[in-house]
Order: C-alpha cells, then sequence, then structure tokens
C-alpha cells in the first residue's frame, strides 16, 4: 500500500491539497502518515508519497506531483491526453500564480476577532480557502473568503462553483464545514514555527514584496469604502457632466420655418439638437429641386446637368444600414454635384415589391384574422394591400428624410402608381408585339411555398459537401440532401438491369427514359431496348445522348424531363413523355398509390423503402451538391412544367454587352466588368411571370373564338394570346387575326402578374411620364449616374440597360457605380431572422436592448426566429445601440465604403464619428470665440501678403484637402474624401494651426503690429472654417449647417441662405515648404514624447541642425515648435555643437536631428524593466507565429488571408521588437 506523509498542522494547505485528492480514489487510497518521513527519502517539504516498498520504492514529493498522481489514480485527471494536459496546466498554474499572491492577500484579511483574538471558523486563521481558489477555482483576481457579503455579489458564478466543491463529501472529510467571512478586519501577519525550516533571504524578500501588496489593497478597499460615505453631491457631479451631450432643441419653429441661429450654441455637440428643424426648411425653400435658381428647366445650363434616380427600396417596410450606405453614398454625390452649380436632380421612389408584400399582408391577415388570401378574394386582398401600403409605406420616406436624403419629393413615385401602370403596361404591349415577350411552357424555378415561378437570380445555390439536413417550410423535421441514392430499372424481357442514381428519389415516379452514352461499350447491346418502371406498368425506353457521363457512377442516367432542366433538353430531343408528379404545392399527382397526394419529400423515404423492399435498391452514399433555395421563402426549388410569359434577351443582352465594350457604359469599378460580359454573353430567357395577385397584371388575353371554322387553341399557344390596352382593343386584334367579328371572340385575361423586376426595369423613364413626351424625360433622360450595391447588378441594372435601350434606343445612364454590401461586424449578410438587421433610426437616435427585441416581437417572424434573433442581439448590442446622429451614421458609411468590397460594419465604431462631430463642434465655437463678435470677413478669400508661415501653411493644407474631395467625389473613392476631411480639421486645423495661433492672440493688444497679425490670423481661421464646412457639407449636413449659419458672411446681401446650395470649394494654394519642415520636427517630438510615456512632463528638446540656414529657421519658429510639440525649451544647434547628455534621439529630416533630455525626467531603472518585460513578450508571440508558419500543413489548410494577418502581425511585431530594443539602448545610456 502506498503511503501520503503529510503536515501535522491542520492547516498546511498543500497538505489539505493532496489529502482531497487522495479522497476522489478510495480503491487505492494511500495510508496517511502525520510523522516525520524517514531520512532516506531524502525529502525536505512535505506532502510526500511513498509507492511500493522496500528496494522498488518510489518517491513523489511536492503538492502538485502527488495531488496529479492521486487524481489520475481516481481518474480526475481526464479522459485522454488534451483533458490530462489540461488539468496539468490548471494545477501549475493554481501553484506557481495564484497561491502565493492568495496567502499574502488572505492572510491578513481573515480569522480573528475581537479583543481575545479568537479564530472564527475552524481553520479560517491559516487560508485553506487559497487552497480550494487555487487548486479547485482557479480565479485569480479575487478570493471569496476575504471578501464581504456585498463585495461577492459580483461573483455570484464563482461563488456559486466555490460552495459547491467545499461542501463535497471529500472536501467535507477533510476541511470540515466552512463559514465564509462576514466581516474584514486588518490582521498582523504572524508566522508558524511548524510550517518548516527558516526562510532564506530570497524568501524573506519575496515575502515583503507581498506584504507590500497588500498594503496597497488594504488602502485601495479603505479608498473604496471613504468613497461610499461621500456627500451624494460629489458622487453626482459627473453624470451631470456627461448628460451634456443628451440636449434638445426647444424653441418654438413653425413647420418648414428656418431654425433659430440666434440663441447661443449649447456647450457640446448633440444629434437631438442640431438635426432638428433644419429638413422641413430645407424642403420648403426647394433646395432640393432641379428648378431652384433656375428660370427654366429647359435652358442650357454651362455646368451641366446631374440626374440620378433612388433604387426603388420595397414597400414592405424599413431601411436597414445596407440601404442607409446606399443613401449616404447617394446624397453626398448628390450635394456635391448641386453645389457644383449643376442642375441637379435625385428622383425618388417606392417598389411595390411584388412577391414580399404579399407575403407580409398575408402572415398579417392570419395572424389577425385567421383568413387567408383566398378566404378574402383577389378585388378584396388586394384593397387590404393598398391599405397597409398606406399606413406603412410612408415609414421609408420618413427614414430618408431623417437620413437627410436631399430628394425632390414631389417627384416620388410608386411603382402602382397610375403613371408608372401605364407605362408598364405599354412595355408589354410593345415588347409583345414585336416578338421579344412570348408565350411558352418550360421549366421553371416554382417556389411550392409561394406558390409562384421565380427568375434564376433569385434562386441562391446552397453548395453541400455531403449529407446535409435542411429545414424547409412546412415540414417538421429537417429533410436529407447531399446524398446519392443508386437503385436498378429491370431491362423488359431480360433478367438484366441497369444502375442509375440520383440526389432526389421521389422523382423517379416521373421517369420517362435511361439514358447511355453513344461511346459506352457496356450499353451497345441494350439499343432498342426498354427497362420496367417498378411502380406502375410504363416501359421506358433506354436513349443514347452525348451529354451523359460515362465516367460518373454506372454510366447510365435516369431521365425525368419534366423535372429537371437536364433532362428536359434529353426530352425534347428524343420526343420523350413529360409527366409532371408535382403539383403546386409540392403535393405528388399522376403518380399511382400509395405515393398519391404526398409531401415531395415525405415521399422521398416512402419511395426509397418500396425500392428496399422490392430488392432495387442498391447504396446510398454522400455526394457533394448544389441545392437550390428560394431566396425569398427559403424553400427547395422544383423545376416545375409551367406555361409562362417569357422575354427575349439574346438580342438586348448583347446590346448591353456592347455598350460597355464600345466605352458608352462605363461601370466602376471594372473588376466587375467580367462578371458583366459573362452574364450578358450568356444570358437566358427571362420568365417574367408571377403567380401572385399584388402587382401589375398582365395585360394579355386568351382568345376563344366562337366559330366552328377555327380551332381551339392551347395555353402554351403564343398564336392564341393577345394584348391590349383594354379589353375593347385586345378583342378588335383577335378579331382581326382569326378573321371574324369582334361578337364571336371570348377573352380571358392572364390572372399572372409580373415580375416586379420588369417595372424597375423601366424606372429610369417611367418616373418621367414615358411613354409620353414630358419635360422632366426631355431634360433628365438619359440620367448620369446610376448608384447602387453589386448584389443587385443583374437583378436590375442589366435590367434597366435591356429595357432603355429596347424601348427608348438610348441607355439610361452613362455611369454605374457600384459599392460594396453592407454586412454586419462578423461578416454575416443583413438577416433578420439573425437579428442583425439595424434600423438607421435606431443607430441615429439610440435604442435600448429591451427595445431591440420589441422590434422583433412586433415583426412577422416565427417565435422560433424571434428567439434566435433576440440572442443574437444580446449577443452583439447587450447594451442596447447608443446615440449616433445621422451626420455621424453618413460618415461612418461612407469612410467604410470601399470599391467592391463587403463592409463589416460594427455600429460601436459609428459612435466614433459622433465624437469627431463634438470635436468639430468645441472648434468651431472656439474658433468664433476668438474672432469675436465684431468681426468682418473679406468679401473675397484671397491672400493680403501678410500671412505668416503658418497662416500660409494651413492655407494650403486647407487647399490640398479641397483638392482630395474633388479628386475622390469624381473618382468615387470616399475613404478619400472622409479622411482628407478628418485629417484637416483634427490634425492639422485643431491640433496644429489653432494651438500655434494662441500665442498670436494672447499678444494682439501689445502693439499695432501685433494687432495687424491677429487680424490676418482671424481672416486665415474664417477661411478655414467656412472652406471646412463646405468641404464636409455633402457628409454631414446637419451639423454642418448648424455652425455655417452661425458665421458672419461675406457678402451678406448676395450670399445663399444655405450652405447646402452654396459653392464648393476648389484649390488654389500650394503648400507651403517652411512649414512643412516645421510640422516634420514636431511630429517626431511628439513621437518621441509616446515613445518615452511623457503624457504631462514638458522636457526640454535640443535640434541639431545641418547648416546654418536650418538653425536660422529653427529659431525663427521655435515658439511654435515649443507650443505644438509641448517642449519646455526648443534649442537649436549647430552639427558642431554637442548634445547633452541623457537624451533620446530622433532623426526628422536629413536637415534635423531630434534629441529630447530625459534625464532626470523618468525612471531609467523602471522603463527598462519595463521594457525588458515588453521584449519578452514579442519575442514569445513571435516564436509561436513562427512555429504556426513553419509548419508543412500551413499553407494548404489556412485560408489566405488568415495567412496574410500572420504575416502582417509578424511584421509589426518585429518593427516593434526594433522600437524597444533602441529604447533599452538609449535608457543604458542614462544609466
Amino acid at each position: 500500500m502506498a503511503s501520503l506523509y503529510v503536515s501535522p498542522h491542520p492547516d498546511d494547505f498543500r497538505s489539505l491539497f493532496a489529502l482531497i485528492a487522495a479522497e476522489f480514489c478510495p480503491s487505492s487510497r494511500p495510508k496517511t502518515i502525520t510523522e516525520d518521513p524517514p531520512t532516506s527519502l531524502n525529502a525536505r517539504t512535505r506532502p510526500i508519497l511513498v509507492l511500493g516498498s522496500g528496494e522498488g520504492e518510489t518517491v513523489l514529493s511536492g503538492a502538485s506531483a502527488v495531488a496529479w498522481y492521486l487524481a489520475f489514480q481516481g481518474k480526475r485527471a481526464g479522459v485522454d491526453t488534451k483533458q490530462q494536459s489540461q488539468v496539468w496546466q490548471w494545477l501549475s498554474f493554481a501553484d506557481n500564480e495564484l497561491t502565493p499572491v492568495s496567502c499574502a492577500v488572505v492572510f491578513p484579511l481573515m480569522g480573528m476577532t475581537g479583543v481575545d483574538k479568537k479564530v472564527r471558523g475552524k481553520y479560517g486563521h491559516y487560508g485553506y480557502i487559497c487552497v480550494i481558489c487555487s487548486s479547485v477555482v482557479p480565479y485569480s483576481n479575487y478570493f471569496l473568503c476575504s471578501f464581504k457579503p456585498p463585495d461577492r455579489q459580483d461573483l455570484t458564478n464563482v461563488t456559486r462553483w466555490f460552495s459547491t466543491c467545499i461542501n463535497q463529501p471529500q472536501f467535507l472529510k477533510v476541511l470540515g464545514k466552512i463559514t465564509l467571512c462576514e466581516k474584514m478586519v486588518l490582521l498582523i501577519i504572524f508566522m508558524l514555527s511548524s510550517l518548516g525550516p527558516p526562510k532564506t533571504e530570497a524568501q524573506l524578500k519575496k515575502e515583503a514584496k507581498k506584504r507590500e501588496k497588500m498594503e496597497k489593497f488594504q488602502q485601495k478597499k479603505e479608498m473604496e469604502a471613504k468613497k461610499k460615505t461621500q456627500a451624494p453631491s460629489e458622487k453626482k457631479a459627473k453624470p451631470e457632466k456627461k448628460e451634456l451631450g443628451v440636449i434638445t432643441y426647444n424653441i418654438p419653429t413653425p413647420q418648414g420655418e428656418k431654425k433659430d441661429v440666434i440663441s447661443p450654441l449649447p456647450d457640446s455637440y448633440s444629434p437631438q439638437y442640431v438635426e432638428a428643424a433644419w429638413y422641413p426648411w430645407w424642403e420648403k425653400q426647394g433646395f432640393f429641386k432641379p428648378e431652384y435658381g433656375r428660370k427654366s428647366l429647359s435652358e442650357p445650363n454651362p455646368r451641366g446637368i446631374f440626374m440620378m434616380c433612388i433604387p426603388p427600396p420595397n414597400v414592405t417596410g424599413s431601411l436597414h444600414l445596407g440601404h442607409a450606405l446606399t443613401n449616404a453614398i447617394q446624397d453626398s454625390l448628390t450635394r456635391w454635384h448641386r453645389m457644383q452649380g449643376e442642375t441637379t436632380l435625385w428622383n425618388p421612389g417606392c417598389d411595390h415589391a411584388g412577391i414580399a408584400t404579399q407575403v407580409v399582408v398575408e402572415k398579417k391577415l392570419m395572424r389577425e384574422r385567421g383568413m387567408s388570401r383566398h378566404d378574402l378574394g383577389r378585388e378584396n386582398f388586394i384593397q387590404e394591400v393598398w391599405k397597409w401600403k398606406n399606413e406603412k409605406g410612408d415609414r421609408i420616406y420618413h427614414q430618408l428624410k431623417k437620413l437627410g436624403s436631399s430628394l425632390d419629393w414631389e417627384r416620388a413615385c410608386f411603382t402602382m402608381d397610375p403613371k408608372l401602370s401605364y407605362a408598364v403596361q405599354e412595355a408589354f404591349i410593345r415588347m409583345h408585339e414585336e416578338g421579344v415577350i412570348y408565350r411558352s411552357k418550360r421549366l421553371v424555378n416554382w417556389s411550392c411555398t409561394l406558390n409562384s415561378a421565380i427568375s434564376d437570380i433569385e434562386v441562391d445555390k446552397k453548395e453541400l459537401t455531403g449529407r446535409t439536413l435542411l429545414p424547409v417550410p412546412g415540414y417538421k423535421e429537417k429533410v436529407e440532401f447531399g446524398v446519392l441514392v443508386s437503385f436498378a430499372y429491370q431491362v423488359d424481357g431480360s433478367d438484366e438491369e441497369v444502375v442509375v442514381a440520383t440526389t432526389r428519389i421521389e422523382t423517379m415516379l416521373g421517369d420517362t427514359a435511361v439514358a447511355v452514352h453513344p461511346d459506352d461499350s457496356r450499353y451497345q447491346h441494350l439499343k432498342g431496348k426498354m427497362v420496367l418502371h417498378p411502380f406502375c406498368d410504363r416501359k421506358m425506353p433506354i436513349v443514347f445522348n452525348d451529354f451523359v457521363d460515362m465516367s460518373f457512377g454506372t454510366g447510365a442516367v435516369k431521365i425525368t424531363p419534366a423535372h429537371d432542366h437536364n433532362d428536359y433538353e434529353v426530352g425534347v430531343r428524343h420526343n420523350l413523355a413529360f409527366i409532371n408528379i408535382l403539383d403546386e404545392n409540392g403535393l405528388l399527382i399522376n403518380v399511382p398509390p400509395p405515393f398519391l397526394g404526398m409531401k415531395r419529400f415525405e415521399a422521398r423515404k416512402v419511395v426509397l423503402q418500396a425500392l428496399k423492399d422490392r430488392g432495387q435498391f442498391k447504396e446510398i452514399k454522400d455526394n457533394p451538391m448544389v441545392v437550390p433555395v428560394c431566396s425569398r421563402s427559403k424553400d427547395i426549388v422544383e423545376p416545375l412544367l409551367k406555361p409562362q410569359w417569357y422575354v427575349n434577351c439574346t438580342d438586348m443582352g448583347k446590346q448591353a454587352a456592347d455598350a460597355v465594350r464600345e466605352g458608352r457604359l462605363k461601370i466602376i469599378p471594372d473588376h466587375h466588368l467580367k462578371t458583366w460580359f459573362n452574364w450578358m454573353d450568356n444570358i437566358r430567357d427571362w420568365c417574367i411571370s408571377r403567380q401572385l395577385w399584388w402587382g401589375h397584371r398582365i395585360p394579355a388575353y386568351f382568345i376563344t373564338v366562337n366559330d366552328p371554322s377555327v380551332k381551339p387553341g392551347e395555353d402554351m399557344d403564343g398564336h392564341y394570346w393577345v394584348s391590349g390596352r383594354s379589353e375593347e382593343e385586345a378583342r378588335e386584334k383577335a378579331a382581326k387575326r382569326f378573321n371574324v367579328s369582334t361578337d364571336k371572340i371570348t377573352l380571358r385575361q392572364d390572372e399572372d402578374v409580373l415580375d416586379t423586376w420588369f417595372s424597375s426595369g423601366i424606372f429610369p423613364f417611367s418616373i418621367f411620364g414615358w411613354p409620353n413626351e414630358t419635360e422632366d424625360l426631355n431634360v433628365f433622360y438619359p440620367g448620369t449616374l446610376l448608384e447602387t450595391g453589386h448584389d443587385i447588378l443583374f437583378f436590375w441594372v442589366a435590367r434597366m440597360v435591356m429595357m432603355g435601350l429596347k424601348l427608348t434606343g438610348k441607355l439610361p445612364f452613362k455611369e454605374v457605380y457600384l459599392h460594396a454590401v453592407v454586412r454586419d461586424a462578423h461578416g454575416r449578410k443583413m438577416s433578420k431572422s439573425l437579428g442583425n438587421v439595424i434600423d438607421p433610426l435606431d443607430v441615429i437616435t439610440g435604442i435600448s436592448l429591451e427595445g431591440l427585441h420589441a422590434q422583433l416581437s412586433d415583426s412577422n417572424l416565427d417565435p422560433v426566429e424571434v428567439e434566435k434573433a433576440k440572442q443574437g442581439q444580446k449577443s452583439d448590442y447587450p447594451n442596447g445601440i447608443p446615440e449616433c446622429g445621422t451626420d455621424a451614421l453618413r460618415f461612418a458609411l461612407c469612410a467604410y465604403t470601399s470599391q467592391g468590397r463587403d463592409i463589416n460594419l460594427d455600429v460601436n465604431r459609428i459612435l466614433g464619428y459622433r465624437h469627431f462631430c463634438n470635436k468639430l463642434w468645441n472648434a468651431v465655437k472656439f474658433a468664433m470665440k476668438t474672432l469675436g463678435d465684431n468681426f468682418v470677413p473679406s468679401e473675397k478669400a484671397q491672400l493680403c501678403g501678410e500671412e505668416s508661415v503658418s497662416d500660409r501653411w494651413i492655407l494650403s493644407r486647407l487647399s490640398a484637402a479641397v483638392g482630395l474631395c474633388d479628386a475622390g467625389f469624381k473618382a468615387y473613392d470616399f475613404p478619400a474624401i472622409t479622411t482628407a476631411i478628418y485629417n484637416f480639421w483634427l490634425y492639422e486645423l485643431c491640433d496644429v494651426y489653432l494651438e500655434s495661433v494662441k500665442p498670436v492672440f494672447s499678444k494682439a493688444e501689445d502693439d499695432a503690429s501685433s494687432q495687424k497679425q491677429a487680424m490676418v490670423c482671424r481672416q486665415t481661421l474664417y477661411t478655414c472654417l467656412q472652406v471646412g464646412l463646405r468641404l464636409l457639407s455633402p457628409l454631414m449636413p446637419f451639423v454642418t449647417e448648424e455652425l455655417y449659419q452661425r458665421l458672419p458672411r461675406r457678402r451678406p446681401q448676395h450670399d445663399p441662405p444655405s450652405i447646402c446650395v452654396t459653392s464648393y470649394p476648389d484649390t488654389q494654394e500650394e503648400v507651403d515648404r517652411d512649414m512643412d519642415f516645421i510640422m516634420t520636427v514636431v511630429k517626431t517630438i511628439r513621437s518621441l514624447r509616446a515613445d518615452y510615456n511623457l503624457t504631462k512632463t514638458r522636457a526640454d528638446c535640443y535640434l541639431q541642425c545641418i547648416d546654418s540656414t536650418t538653425v536660422s529657421l529653427v529659431h525663427k519658429y521655435s515658439l511654435q515648435i515649443q507650443t505644438l510639440s509641448y517642449s519646455q525649451a526648443v534649442i537649436p544647434l549647430t552639427a558642431n555643437q554637442p548634445v547633452p547628455e541623457g537624451c533620446a534621439v530622433a532623426i526628422a529630416s536629413d536637415r534635423c536631428t531630434v534629441n529630447l533630455m530625459l534625464k532626470g525626467l523618468i525612471d531609467v531603472e523602471k522603463e527598462v524593466a519595463k521594457l525588458m518585460t515588453k521584449k519578452g513578450d514579442l519575442e514569445k508571440q513571435m516564436e509561436k507565429l513562427k512555429e504556426k508558419i513553419a509548419k508543412t500543413d500551413y499553407k494548404e489548410k489556412v485560408p489566405v488571408k488568415v495567412q496574410e494577418q500572420d504575416a502582417e502581425k509578424l511584421r509589426q511585431s518585429q518593427i516593434e521588437l526594433e522600437k524597444v530594443k533602441e529604447a533599452i539602448d538609449n535608457f543604458r545610456k542614462m544609466m
């Protein structure tokens, strides 16, 4: 039997550790001995575990080693090597990291109360609790026993975990009943002689450090207790300061009247205050109308015309952040063109969204009244949709106004309006009469959930690697996909069989042939043979077709012409029977019992079992495949034979492709060109029928001729269909076609409606009254630009181009700019079921987590999806969304935009741009105070010749920013625009210029020269403010209007009334080289200060210059350098003059070296120690990264994006390590 030597002291936590571990292995529990171990064991510390006896005995010593062995024996060390290593890691962590610290903290805070110093609790004075905390519940920051009950409330889970452990029978047997501390008292540390041999000098030094930590800890607790007893008024001072950010505009202002700009500006920026009242005033003044400032639209404008139509959002509900991005970009472009002096129109509109709207209203009807649309009937249902549209449809327009979108609302259009409906009807009739629109029965993409056909681009292709269970609407259990089922068909009149395979076994009920390759020698003898269908008396031919892949499976393929696109072609070629086995709801028809009437995926299981019962099933195996999923309903799309209306896109697609190839239409960015050409050159005909009630009913009529000489027609025969603007017109056309009188014609209008994208495709000219000749159509069509997300390049853009060319003979616009698609912070597509669809208004005004949850509850999501979405919201927005304001949202969206890439938008980052608005606010307030009430700006922004180098420099930086913005707008490079504006306002105007001119204003009254210099500075400052706000106005319209209205005007009688109709700035000045050099020196000094953490301390700065010219320059601008770099003094030195010892060195340029005096300002030894620790951490990080990259399978298994990130991390770490080493060397020179 093994022997366990432990300390006789009842509170030796290392021995207790081993004793608890021993209790978990009762079958091999060692004998416990409290006597001293034999000297032969040569063991100095307990616990000691002796295994075996005599010469073969093995000795283990130390708490971790002994406990590990006992835990392993008691099967408490994990079930595999991974878990075992984790257990060992925890033990090592507890032993080396937690136990020393926990003892230092807990010893002085536990155990003795009262005058007689009795020990509370059974083992309280010696900190058994650190044993539990460090070995059972490793939690390094808190030790439960040393905290009073209120402090433990923040540690609920740890307390529960701890309590569970100490109440286990194994712990109770060793430790007894434990009572947690109820009161915290100070205790004089004392040592127990029974703990072992005398402490070494190193141990004593270590314990002294522990005591120091404990004293600091106790001081911290006392400070916290003191704060709690302070007067409430002191505590409330800080929250009041925070509340300054929430200020509302309360001055009564009638709707559309100008906002009060006489009252003083609030102390801080508040979106609620700034955004109030401006939009109604802009709208009432007509600033957004192209007629503003013009006598006639037809009058030529030398600056040109800018026209853009909005991608009409669905009427179904709210905009999300993807729409907000579209509108932020489009409005910025519109405002920029308007400020350029062009005749500018951004035309609003809304799409009727056939499928989406019908689904929403149907769900609403069922939820509120328990009725389907069929219960109501078509006419009543359409009235319900219009009622819903009139109640909810304006929400989108409200959101657009809240975003500051400068749309001409008097020209707003809805795709179901009479004007646009007439254009849709006319487009169909013209294209039908020309033969471009035709009737045909062929396979369509059918959604059983929607009971409607959908277009190819409304089908998502879900890739599977093998067997996968997918949810399908209408099925309680998930359905199996990604498997290949093999079964046999019996050859007629023979014992031979042909094995075929399919991923959709239920479709074998509609098989009408088996196909093999003409060159496949295995099947040559079966020419002219038939196979027998196992479930009906159907004989099916074996056909030879070269589409068959001989190498796949058995080389034989089942043919289901009515339910597969490839099989359809084979069926047509070989004149096979087309047997439709599915109705519109996905129920089986035209099949024998027991399959008749079954749901398609329930039949899948039954067919498989029936084949097994007949012995014709062969095997089932995993099979990578693509599953077609309806993007609208998430149903599995079924190919279904239906007579439908199609648009022949061959010629139109070629014209659209040629327009781009010939440069008449420009697509930006150009990496979308390959996709455009690939799609247009291989375009398929477009199915435009939708089996819905809401939408534009197809103006086509089926003809029945009441004359025995005329043969009755079939639905799919286009000859028996006629289109017309009215039934009378259609009847006359029909009578003329069949050469009979109109009274012999009976017409039936098609029940279907047109695809929503058909009406959207003619949107650029239908909004201007086409086919009628109108002034708007002549002036604004073709448009200038189409801006949208690249995800609807073919849904909408391609169709507008094709239909514009076909119906008007003109391209609808000259350029197409495709922005990135907005995803959430995790890179996921915006989806209501994920809970990541965010209303822009919620970002603007802020919303609590409960508010986000409430929105989900009011939505049309299923209860299961609502709960899933709530979890997503709770994870991403645990505290809700903070109030960011419109300007910050717009600026952030534009800053995020990169051409052609997806945007992973973190809502919390938008808040950073609200802080930018606050900086802007404070800068303008400070500057206006500096200008003074009596300041009058000069009539023109021009140099007077008296400007200082600082003035010339800031004007040159302003000019550079103007140039960057102008180039950015022309190139659709929005990050370049936001960066230029942000840098100018923050880093050049606020950080540099405002600081550099403070001494000028402080000396303004000293003498006439100083007064003159101050006046020049004021003119420069005014120019910076006025031009800077105009630069920013297209992106941040509200805050710029608020601040611009407070500035004095250059020409009060002639200047425009609003910033949104002023001119956009243009470039004038060149960069001042002297100030450029000075700023380089300043940045170098600031960088050195940051490297050595000199946040508040001012240091002397010695600038060693290469020649006397540079010395003179530094001397001339030493005041600016001193002010901007926060230096104590700036001392220029020639190249020969020595630099005092104790300086940190950095090269500013080839003309100047910066020497920052650090001696006496910092604790050099302490800084070196910190840097050595950082150096060690960096080296460890780099070593791990190098090991990861060096693995043989790294390049194959790790995604390219991650590899790039790893390489960048390694590069950054290397640069940082070199800086740290350099800093260490510099510090050591000072020691």
